[in-house]
Order: structure tokens, then sequence, then C-alpha cells
């Protein structure tokens, strides 16, 4: 059998709930867009890896030590490892998510997570670099709105330029029910 894809769920946080703070996300699907991978994941035992972002902003909902902070309810359960970072990519946190990767062999990964344009499309980028097989599950991340001078993009905006971005040059950007059907029988 050939080795699986990591499923890389990243910054999954109760903090992104939060309305006020970030708007209304561009996915109402994304949570179980999300949960259908990992159970897939789960149900194969291959390899989850969650990443948790701790905003060094204390007013951040993410900050560290608040309920924000915490990963999903859904996301209890087996996984591999949990990176912590404080910057946009994963690469940048501890454990070394490039060295956990090597030292197991992993050369093909699947993210998915919150933010589409921030965290996400930040890892997937860098592991196109790095030379990673890598799969973005594009409806399992979701955006929020961003401003840019006197121009407003919507969250569905956000995620179809970060699919633009990535999709053959640093990932193949994929929908969750492509990466079910692909994954499901491997």
């Amino acid at each position: 059998m050939r080795q699986p894809s990591v499923l890389l769920v990243i910054d999954v946080q109760k903090g992104f709930r939060d309305q006020d703070y970030w708007g209304l996300s561009a996915n109402p699907d994304v949570h179980s867009n999300i949960g259908d991978l990992v159970k897939l994941w789960r149900s194969k035992s291959w390899p989850v890896v969650l990443v948790r972002h701790n905003s060094s902003n204390p007013n951040s909902p993410l900050a560290a030590g608040g309920v924000g902070n915490e990963l999903e309810d859904y996301l209890a359960g087996p996984h591999d490892a949990v990176i912590q970072k404080s910057v946009n990519s994963a690469f940048y946190g501890t454990p070394d998510l490039h060295l956990w990767l090597t030292k197991r062999n992993y050369r093909s990964l699947v993210i998915c997570g919150i933010t589409t344009n921030y965290c996400c499309e930040t890892t997937a980028r860098m592991a196109g670099n790095l030379g990673y097989n890598v799969k973005f599950a594009i409806d399992a991340t979701s955006a929020f709105g961003v401003n840019l001078g006197d121009r407003e993009f919507s969250g569905s905006e956000v995620m179809a330029m970060s699919a633009a971005n990535l999709d053959g040059e640093f990932a193949e950007v994929l929908t969750t029910s492509e990466l079910v059907e692909n994954y499901q029988n491997a």
C-alpha cells in the first residue's frame, strides 16, 4: 500500500465562530466538510495533524488560554500531532511540521481549515515549495470578507481567489466530495 496522505487540519478553533470579531463565514458547510474528512481519515487510521493558532494579540478570539483558542469539539479523538503556531504557516510552529513529516517519510498532504486565504493558503504555498504533493479541500475551508482601500471582497470571492492562486501551482484544489471519492476506496 502506498503511503497515505496526511490530513492537515488548520486552526479549526472555536474563536472563528465570533461573528462580531470576524464577520460572517463564507462557507456555512465548512465544519461538516472538515468533519467528513477527519472521519474518513480516522476510519482508515491515516495520519491526522491538528494545527492551533495562538494569537499574540490579547484581544483576539484566538488568544492562548481563552475559550476561542480551543479546537472545535468534533476534532476530539485520535490524532498524530498538534502543531502550535503564532504565524500564518503551519511550517513555522512547534513541533516543526516539515521535520515531523520528513521523519515519517510523508510527502502528500490534504489541507483543510480556517481561514482559506491566510493560514491554509500560506501553508499550502510553503508545502508546494517544499516539494509536497498537496491537495487543497476548498470547501473544507472558509474565509471572511476583506476590505482593500475602497474595495470590499466577499468571503466567497476571497475563497475563489485563493483557489485560483493555488490550483496547478502549489496544490490541486478539490472539493470534499471529490477527496472522499478519491480516498474512500484507497
